[in-house]
């Protein structure tokens, strides 16, 4: 309980160091006996302070190089989706063809060359979007090629686009289905994304995006990403 009224006061004490105009509307308040004295909230939240200080400094992985998310694709984009189609697949065995598809507004930060922090990582995504896995019915393909070419292109693992046609890793010409490995964002139609709700089945994983990436650095060290353009129209 105290934790969370220390982060509610850390967000208040942020948002009154604003530089924005506020209308202040005069009113009498009532002094309470047992109003908390400054210099005792200051002793609650220090500690709570310096603690999640200490833990967005930390050390997670490191990077060659300067990563970048651009349109059609790039290393950033490309490793983002690898990161997450890792983490959900390493140990399944995929019987039905699959590839991940991301969003690139989800990204909203850089991975720059050096140590890349826990901070680092939420500044990259800081969204608390989930992982889900949504079966669709094999005509969608043609509804993901359009979405992709309209938005210019997005993070895409497992496959690639050629020519404007997606092409996904394993995909039979008899196949009748296939899985995306997305984020709930994007399933609820989110970047209009609508071809979402031909959802033929939905696996939620409970797992956020933004930690499937954390564990994918901290358990390679040294992230390698993929430079190769992957989406062509």
């Amino acid at each position: 309980m105290r934790f969370g009224i220390v982060v509610l006061l850390l967000f208040l004490i942020g948002a009154c160091a604003s530089t924005d105009t506020i209308a202040v509307h005069p009113e009498m308040l009532a002094v309470k006996a047992d109003t908390v004295p400054v210099n005792e909230l200051s002793a609650i939240i220090d500690p709570y302070r310096d603690s999640l200080k200490g833990e967005m400094d930390r050390i997670v992985g490191y990077s060659p190089m300067n990563l970048i998310a651009s349109r059609p694709s790039s290393a950033l984009m490309n490793w983002a989706a690898d990161a997450v189609f890792a983490d959900q697949t390493r140990t399944v065995r995929l019987s039905t063809p699959t590839f991940c598809l991301l969003n690139k507004g989800g990204i909203r930060s850089t991975i720059n060359k050096g140590n890349i922090t826990y901070g680092d990582v939420f500044k990259l995504m800081p969204f608390d979007n989930q992982i889900v896995w949504v079966k669709l019915p094999i005509e969608c393909i043609k509804d993901i090629e359009t979405f992709i070419r309209a938005t210019g292109g997005e993070p895409i693992a497992n496959a690639h686009i050629e020519k404007g046609k997606l092409l996904i890793n394993g995909m039979r010409n008899d196949a009748t289905h296939f899985w995306v490995i997305t984020s709930d964002y994007l399933m609820n139609g989110g970047d209009k994304a609508t071809f979402f709700s031909k959802q033929i089945e939905v696996n939620r994983t409970g797992r956020l995006v933004r930690d499937a990436l954390m564990s994918e650095i901290e358990l390679v060290g040294t992230i390698s990403a993929d430079s190769t353009v992957r989406i062509s129209f």
